[in-house]
């Protein structure tokens, strides 16, 4: 089976049913079928909750709990110790939350799903957004 951890606007898109590329589209729905596994940081929930709060999004973390709570191959994955350690290992992407998004990525050894062209140019982890 294939794993993922997708990044903030992978999710936010998907939840919104925005526009995205449609390998993207199609990994969530495998995911959304149990035939793929996307595991989801716990800062991107963070950053869900505050972009919804100051409205730049139109979605919050109900929606979020929701969608997951029907999807059991997208999941939470905890701020580890692990994943802090990582995340400062990661030395070519300047913003300590896509980081750390990062750093989930790396302790699993997974491609991320992003857009981010910070995350996208790092030599630590794969980045796929086709």
């Amino acid at each position: 089976m294939n794993k993922y951890v997708a990044d903030t606007m992978a999710f936010i898109l998907r939840l919104e049913k925005r526009k995205m590329p449609h390998e993207i589209k199609s990994i969530f729905i495998q995911a959304e079928n149990g035939l793929a596994e996307i595991r989801v940081p716990a800062i991107v929930f963070a950053e869900l909750g505050y972009l919804s709060e100051k409205g730049k999004i139109d979605i919050n973390l109900n929606d979020a709990h929701e969608y997951l709570e029907m999807n059991q191959s997208i999941s939470v994955h905890p701020l580890s110790f692990e994943v802090i350690e990582y995340a400062f290992r990661i030395d070519d992407i300047p913003e300590l939350h896509d980081r750390l998004i990062a750093a989930t990525a790396k302790a699993f050894n997974v491609p991320i799903l992003t857009n981010d062209s910070d995350i996208k140019k790092s030599l630590h982890v794969e980045a796929f957004w086709e």
